[in-house]
């Protein structure tokens, strides 16, 4: 039988892209400790981690969702009575990849430790998750393959993203709301967004607050946040020390949804925007140093 040298390299493609995925895919640690039997053969004891059910769960589901890559079916495409209504063939392209996010969301975890965050991770019926979790000591937990869509970010809007947990990667600080973020934890995010603005190419503008997205429901990281630190490293953008006064007709409606946010709330858009880029009220007044700020923001994005 004659195979197709363009197949030959669909296969290779679609199997090196499987084996990149696999080996992303967290690995169930099993120590083995061999004990001597009465009748002198070896018998391996089974060591299991404390999270080897969820981790098994994650690779089932895994393996799963690989299944569903392999997949090479031609659409279906029936009329309104449920007959074929035009003709299909999968013909499988050589030039694919896997899709890599292009924005990275940072939350606070609202819980009292990094324990409850993790048990409200792994629980089905809570049905949310993210791709990092960063603990009080600045560990990093990895939860979510960072090529997989977790559940983070919900129901909002940022430019003409609605679908954030599709382009996403979700970054949770272990952080009850009220508290400020101390320097280990600090410390461990600059070298993880800088390890993942290097590896998915975000943009600088792509690196936005729970609240930025989501302002009528979420108020995270919070202004306790410290975005400034992170702009300079590259990470957000942040106001310049020297501000040019806004002019008299400057329309900060507008400035702000180029920025990104949702201005069919106006008022929450505000807040949202003074939470992250201000830092010092939360109410939706703009005072004319808040204008100042947003009018040498808008000009950045």
């Amino acid at each position: 039988m004659v195979i197709n040298r363009k197949y030959q390299h669909f296969c290779l493609l679609l199997f090196a892209v499987t084996a990149l995925m696999a080996s992303c895919s967290p690995k169930v640690a099993v120590k083995t400790n061999s004990t001597l039997n009465p009748d002198k053969t070896t018998s391996p004891a089974i060591v299991r981690g404390p999270h080897f059910t969820t981790d098994s769960i994650y690779t089932t589901k895994t393996d799963s969702l690989l299944g569903i890559v392999k997949q090479q079916q031609p659409a279906v495409l029936m009329d309104s009575t449920g007959l074929i209504a035009a003709p299909s063939e999968w013909v499988g392209s050589v030039n694919f990849g896997i899709r890599k996010a292009n924005y990275v969301i940072i939350h606070f975890t609202a819980q009292d430790s990094i324990q409850q965050t993790i048990r409200t991770f792994t629980i089905k019926s809570t049905e949310v998750s993210a791709h990092y979790v960063i603990g009080k000591d600045g560990k990093v937990y990895h939860m979510v393959n960072d090529y997989f869509r977790s559940n983070h970010a919900g129901v909002g809007k940022w430019g003409s993203v609605t679908d954030m947990n599709s382009i996403s990667l979700g970054i949770e600080i272990d952080n009850n709301g009220s508290e400020p973020f101390n320097d280990a934890q600090i410390k461990s995010l600059l070298l993880l967004l800088a390890q993942l603005k290097k590896a998915y190419n975000i943009p600088t503008a792509n690196f936005i607050g729970h609240q930025d997205f989501a302002p009528k429901r979420k108020p995270d990281p919070g202004p306790l946040f410290p975005w400034k630190i992170l702009a300079a490293n590259g990470f957000g953008y942040w106001s310049d020390d020297a501000l040019e006064i806004a002019p008299a007709n400057f329309d900060y409606k507008t400035a702000l949804r180029l920025i990104g946010y949702d201005t069919a709330d106006l008022n929450a858009a505000i807040i949202a925007f003074k939470r992250h880029f201000v830092q010092d009220d939360s109410t939706a007044q703009l005072s004319q140093l808040d204008l100042n700020v947003l009018y040498n923001l808008y000009q950045k994005y």
